[in-house]
């Protein structure tokens, strides 16, 4: 898939701001130090690191105002490296416990959120948004690949929704007859015995799951795995975790890929903690062509609000910055 030029931009959504024009627009507050920016509208906040583990929300910080919810796990939305499948004498970790019997080899690294070290984050305030921009240039090619490849991701911010959107947008510098690239969507959860979240919910599974199921580790593979199959794509790719508030069932925090045919793989298995990664475009691809996905990551009240909402922005594949304006495509 290749990301619309800038030719194509004149066609798409301007996406709706959360208030009737009529309505004085609420402000969305940012604050910036050296190692992080914190954004504040009405009902949410959250904060991206620009040092040590970086990429998408920090740990913990995502707080819905509305109930004080905070997400359980290492951060939203992070970022990791891109592979090919097929075991090589990498060092990419071949416990079945951590990754499963999936053979896979790096194509290009480093891993960004664990080794970046450091990202600077653009701040773009729009029409009754904040965007946030990073990139980074990848260094350390695997055997028989080229260093060079481009990511960049961007967070929208907007008052009135109890979440964000996001994308990533990746470059590749070599031909790769099947190359992906994987995320934390949404995010991981921590947790003693399933003591802070009550069920998990995985669009493609018939029902939510008890928190109980993952008291012992398992492998990705062993159960609750998605692997792709282009003839029954599912009708949504939300995954959510319910968190308890006081010791009851609270808010749901997802993850919603918005085109639901982008994700190649994807598990939700217990290693010490509840591990949500997606694996991402798994195709064919020639050097200098641009592909990635949209997200919506944030708090609902329950699964029909997740599903109103993803289905109203359903088949997007990017954002795109313009001037005071922002777009999905």
């Amino acid at each position: 898939m290749r990301l619309p030029g800038r030719a194509a931009l004149f066609v798409s959504l301007l996406i709706p701001t959360a208030f009737a024009a009529a309505e004085e627009p609420k402000k969305i507050r940012v604050e910036q130090t050296e190692d992080a920016i914190q954004i504040d509208t009405d009902v949410l906040q959250a904060r991206i690191r620009k040092k040590g583990y970086v990429s998408g929300i920090e740990k913990e910080s995502l707080l819905d105002k509305k109930t004080g919810a905070r997400d359980l796990g290492f951060g939203l939305h992070i970022m990791d490296f891109l592979m090919a499948p097929g075991w090589r004498d990498d060092g990419y970790h071949r416990d079945a416990k951590v990754h499963g019997n999936l053979p896979k080899h790096y194509v290009e690294g480093p891993q960004i959120c664990t080794q970046a070290k450091e990202l600077k984050p653009e701040i773009v305030r729009g029409d009754n948004f904040v965007a946030v921009r990073q990139r980074y240039t990848f260094h350390k090619p695997g055997k028989g690949y080229k260093a060079g490849s481009t990511w960049e991701q961007i967070l929208v911010f907007q008052p009135g929704v109890r979440w964000f959107f996001s994308c990533e947008r990746i470059t590749s510098v070599n031909d790769v007859d099947d190359l992906f690239y994987r995320i934390d969507m949404p995010g991981h959860i921590r947790h003693k015995d399933g003591d802070n979240f009550e069920r998990v919910y995985l669009s493609y599974l018939d029902e939510p799951i008890s928190a109980s199921e993952f008291k012992d580790n398992f492998a990705p593979d062993e159960k609750f795995f998605y692997r792709r199959n282009n003839d029954k794509i599912p009708q949504r790719m939300i995954r959510a975790y319910q968190v308890k508030r006081d010791g009851k069932p609270g808010a749901w925090l997802a993850g919603m890929t918005l085109d639901p045919a982008e994700v190649s793989q994807a598990w939700c298995h217990q290693r010490g903690y509840v591990c949500f990664i997606e694996e991402l475009h798994g195709k064919k691809v020639k050097a200098g062509e641009t592909f990635g996905a949209a997200y919506i990551v944030g708090w609902f009240d329950d699964l029909d609000a997740m599903r109103q909402t993803y289905d109203r922005y359903k088949g997007k594949r990017t954002i795109v910055l313009e001037k005071d304006k922002f777009r999905l495509e």
